[in-house]
This record gives C-alpha cells, structure tokens and sequence, in this order.
C-alpha cells in the first residue's frame, strides 16, 4: 500500500505487509502514546479491523491484535481504556470514506490463522534497558533480570525483610500488571515453582509479596509500568518453549475489600480524594466480589 493515513493522535503509515503507527499527533495524546513513540505491526499480528463512528465528528478505524501477538497488549490484559488503546486511530469525519478503504484494504491483508491466537510475539515491546519507581521502591530490567530495590519508608516490613529483589527472566513464567489506574495497582512477578524464591513465601497480597511492586498517589503511571511489564514478557516468551503467561486480577476476599473500602473513605474524608474518584474506585472494588 504505502499510503500514509493521518489521525488526530497518531499517523499510520501502511506497508505491504506491515502498518507502521507513529504516535506524533496532538498535544494531548495520552503519555502512553508519547513513551511509545511509533510501533510496527505486522498483517499477521491482527484478528480482525472495524470502523465506527466516535464521539461526534470522528472515525475510529480499529485493528484488533491477537491474543499473543503483541506483549503490551497481552501485558494490559484489557485494562487500557479506549483513549489510551494504540490500535485504535481517530479521524474527523470527513475522512470515514478514506478509512472505510483502508480498513477494507486491511481486513483484505489479514492472515488465515487471524481467529487464532499467536504462537509468538511478532510486535516489538519498547527495548530495555527500563526501570520505573513504584510506590515501594524501584523496579529496574536490563533485558535479562528484573530488580526490585525498597524504599526504606515505603516499604512493608515482609519486603523490607525479605531484601532487594533480583529475578533472572529464565526463572519467570509471566507477569501480572495491575493498572496504577485501579484502587490497588501492581506489578507482579510470576515465578516458576520452586525459582527465585524470595526470603518469604509470595503472598497473596502485591504489598506483602517480595515479587511484586505496587502502585499509587502517582508511582507506577501506565507509560512507565506497563512498557515494563511487556518487555519483561517479551524476554520470558522469548526464553520459554511455553507461552509466557500473564495472570488476571484475582477475585478479593470480601473482607479485604471491605476494609480497603473504609481506607478509601477515610481518604476522601481527609480531602486527598474527590468524590468522583471515591464514587469509582468504590464501584471497581465492590465489582470484585
């Protein structure tokens, strides 16, 4: 094809057997976009491609990635609103005939297996070396170990116990990410049995587990931590026979929401959350049960 196809957030550039997105539109794009920066996606990375009418005015021309053929995507594990999804691309309305032909030229380039999910990972995650800071400490990866180093104030006393982290990508299965955007944002390791075991047994809570680093009150931002995570389940993939896995959320004790209920009301009373960011982080809580 080799046409270029401008939106309001971000340019595809389209190739005969890859769309080149480039995410160098608009002065608001979320910072995702900004920390990705551009990012090749093979026909063969996509299940299938739509166009439907956004918000008034607008386009959404939409390729659809398959489970596995993208770590950033498998990483989020459907957890990135649409504002914030790299495969969407917004256009004013005017332009719906011009997408409507790429889209079809599109669904036209999609590969036999497109219903079925990838053996292997065919979109690149952002390259390492990476780190970020979490709200109980640093979380570094230089392509073969992830370290974890604890904030001496942050810190539970289990991690604090337990010592600087250090995790050899062989010695991983996946990893769990939680978006800093919910109540209770993580990032988790997941280890094979019986490797890299911590000085504590992994608990069953991110702020306990010394395999895990959590998010909040701005550490952990979704532009720095998921990135993260997708290049750590990349270099897994890559070293694994078995397909990397990435773990969803787990259901909560009905206890544990209750009192992580009373912690966000005593919060909003304290004035450090508004009562819009109480009345949804209440609602996502209560959704777990």
């Amino acid at each position: 094809m080799g046409d270029v196809l401008a939106g309001i957030q971000a340019t595809w550039e389209f190739d005969t057997d890859s769309v080149l997105i480039r995410f160098d539109r608009g002065v608001r794009r979320p910072k995702l976009f900004s920390a990705l920066r551009e990012r090749r996606v093979p026909h063969e990375a996509l299940a299938a491609v739509t166009l439907t009418h956004g918000k008034p005015g607008t386009v959404v021309l939409h390729a659809v990635p398959r489970q596995g053929a993208d770590p950033l995507m498998d990483a989020a594990a459907g957890q990135l609103g649409d504002a914030s999804d790299p495969y969407r691309l917004v256009l004013p309305a005017e332009r719906e005939t011009l997408a409507e032909y790429y889209a079809d030229a599109l669904r036209d380039a999609l590969g036999p297996d497109a219903d079925r999910p990838a053996d292997r990972y065919t979109v690149s995650a952002p390259p390492a070396p990476l780190g970020f800071k979490a709200y109980d400490g640093k979380a570094s990866f230089d392509g073969s170990r992830v370290r974890f180093r604890w904030s001496r104030t942050a810190a539970s006393t289990a991690k604090w116990n337990a010592g600087d982290q250090s995790f050899p990508v062989s010695e991983l299965t996946g990893v769990e990410w939680r978006s800093p955007e919910a109540f209770d944002g993580y990032l988790r390791l997941l280890p094979r049995p019986g490797a890299c075991a911590p000085a504590h047994a992994p608990a069953s809570q991110a702020d306990q587990d010394p395999a895990a680093v959590v998010f909040g009150l701005g550490y952990g931002p979704v532009h720095e931590s998921l990135p993260f995570a997708a290049a750590v389940l990349e270099s897994v993939r890559a070293q694994s026979p078995a397909p990397a896995l990435t773990a969803p959320p787990a259901r909560r004790d009905p206890a544990d929401i209750a009192d992580r209920i009373r912690h966000l009301g005593d919060l909003h009373l304290a004035g450090l959350v508004t009562d819009e960011e109480f009345t949804k982080k209440k609602a996502e809580l209560l959704a777990e049960l």
